[in-house]
């Protein structure tokens, strides 16, 4: 992240301002001594702010050997803040104070950070977020891979291509849009007839058929999306477009800032533990993984406080754009 981005949070870093949200939050959820609560909570939600801009601001001109831990706990803070908003209590035990998700043993010899993957646990922060931030159940022991996590990220589709020879995701649309035009060469990716296609695609995500052509499946959007997160389709900040996995397994909802927490989460346990072999992929330039790992530290800094912040003003009901 970039000091740029700070000014963003400038406004939750109050008081005044941080009980307005909370209490506005609390009563929406019709959760009782709302007025207490959010007052007991303001201080703490302050003090997740600013510690997690604090982290994130330092990540900004850290050597890139350390980055990934700092970026880590920013990214964390600024989730606790968030939590904050729909769970009062947090945190009401020490279960939910873990990291929620573990790494396997690896072999320092042949070892690909794409080919890793990460376990969640029963217990902890990211299946705690999950749930109460959005909806999302996740199960112990489900496995999530570095490669899949990273392929779920447009800006990288560039690198993808030139390292991989191939995009994990096809282009369809701006956010502006109402429309979106899937090509029809998904088909072969589904391995789907059109009309399986269709049938699939209106269930997973809040879109509807619109019309058809030679070349593509236009569908009209049947809701907003809420509060930035665009999953199951994918999103590009930079370019402020939409994506759709060519991999129908991924067309899931599953909003990108869970897959920013997993691979940050296993960079920063690769800096701390794995320090040797670490050391070698920054200085020897063996890997393809580094221009991959390089390049999502620098999106990871872009679209983690983007995401969050459109998390807290969504809970005040206010609109980005307004």
């Amino acid at each position: 992240m970039t000091a740029s981005f700070s000014h963003l949070f400038y406004p939750f870093q109050s008081v005044e301002t941080a009980q307005k949200l909370l209490k506005a939050s609390y009563q929406k959820q019709q959760i009782e001594q709302y007025e207490q609560k959010s007052y007991n909570n303001s201080y703490s939600f302050i003090y997740y702010v600013e510690h997690g801009l604090t982290y994130l601001q330092q990540s900004s001109t850290t050597p890139t050997s350390i980055k990934p831990v700092l970026m880590f706990y920013g990214m964390v803070q600024l989730i606790k803040a968030c939590l904050l908003t729909v769970d009062p209590s947090y945190p009401e035990s020490t279960s939910v104070l873990a990291h929620g998700v573990s790494t396997r043993k690896r072999k320092k010899q042949s070892y690909e950070f794409l080919q890793d993957e990460v376990k969640v646990q029963k217990n902890g922060l990211f299946s705690h977020f999950s749930d109460k931030m959005f909806h999302v159940k996740q199960t112990e022991g489900t496995k999530y891979s570095m490669r899949d996590l990273l392929f779920s990220i447009p800006e990288l589709e560039t690198t993808i291509k030139i390292t991989k020879s191939k995009s994990p995701f096809l282009a369809v649309g701006k956010v502006e849009n109402e429309c979106i035009r899937i090509p029809l060469s998904i088909l072969d990716d589904y391995k789907m007839t059109k009309d399986r296609f269709v049938q699939y695609f209106t269930k997973q995500a809040p879109y509807e058929l619109d019309s058809v052509t030679d070349s593509y499946l236009q569908f009209k959007r049947s809701e907003s999306h809420v509060a930035n997160v665009y999953s199951p389709l994918l999103y590009n900040h930079q370019r402020d477009a939409l994506y759709v996995p060519r991999k129908k397994e991924q067309l899931t909802f599953f909003p990108e800032i869970l897959s920013h927490y997993l691979l940050l989460y296993n960079l920063s346990m690769i800096c701390r533990y794995e320090t040797e072999w670490w050391g070698e992929l920054l200085h020897t330039f063996n890997s393809s993984d580094l221009s991959l790992i390089n390049q999502f530290l620098d999106v990871a800094s872009m679209k983690i406080p983007y995401y969050l912040h459109g998390y807290l003003l969504r809970t005040l009901g206010i609109d980005r754009e307004a």
